[in-house]
């Protein structure tokens, strides 16, 4: 596990009433982001990183079926294994595709817009951390040169937990470290496999829309929205 440079928490309980008796108010105090696809946008380009290293032994992936895998934390090498494809090819495309996916963190943009001013606002009212299934060397490139972290308390990166998501384990190690409980804190992912991860743990989960995970099944959201600018404004509407 690993410790950031947030802020310290806010988010005092409330209580409202009903013909004067007092009944309590769903307040959020704590965050826990997803990472590629919310606060970096890399879901694209770790997908073409491994279309790529595939092509390079003459097979082609099928997106689609790249996005239903995904949703159960399969995607790159699904369909390769699925075609025969050996596991010694596998085991050394893995690190092409690994390359590959480091090339583009280096040289694509991938800055979500708004995020650092949303997390500026969000870090007033909210403790906050990151629960990825991102790689550590490639989370630590991806945050060499950028003040995301800043905001965060902690973040859980792949090498911190057994089972990834949709497994719960990632987001119920985040409650745990907080001291947190599920009523107390929300969930921002932008795919299926990572909302039905936080929906697994019992935390309300806002899913922000993300061109690359559309065409996934993000019905049981328990809200969306269109941009990250948003997520003040829907955190506090979970109170209603």
């Amino acid at each position: 596990m690993n410790a950031c440079g947030g802020q310290q928490g806010r988010g005092d309980s409330v209580s409202a009433s009903i013909d004067g008796k007092p009944y309590p108010i769903k307040v959020k105090k704590y965050i826990l982001f997803d990472h590629d696809g919310v606060l970096v946008d890399t879901e694209f380009w770790y997908y073409k990183a491994g279309e790529r290293a595939l092509a390079d032994i003459g097979f082609t992936m099928d997106r689609d079926q790249y996005l239903r895998d995904m949703t159960q934390g399969l995607a790159t090498w699904a369909q390769a294994i699925a075609a025969g494809i050996d596991e010694q090819t596998i085991s050394r495309q893995r690190e092409v595709r690994n390359a590959y996916y480091q090339e583009y963190l280096r040289t694509e943009d991938i800055e979500i817009e708004g995020v650092l001013e949303t997390l500026d606002v969000l870090a007033r009212e909210y403790r906050m951390a990151i629960i990825t299934t991102s790689k550590p060397a490639d989370f630590a490139l991806i945050h060499e040169k950028r003040s995301i972290l800043d905001y965060m308390e902690f973040y859980l990166a792949r090498d911190d937990y057994e089972n990834a998501k949709p497994h719960p384990e990632p987001y119920l190690k985040g409650l745990q470290r907080f001291g947190a409980t599920a009523a107390e804190t929300v969930v921002i992912e932008d795919s299926a496999r990572g909302l039905n991860s936080a929906i697994a743990a019992g935390i309300d989960c806002i899913v922000i829309a993300n061109e690359f995970t559309a065409s996934q099944d993000l019905s049981k959201a328990t809200a969306k929205v269109a941009a990250f600018r948003e997520l003040p404004s829907a955190i506090k509407g979970l109170a209603r």
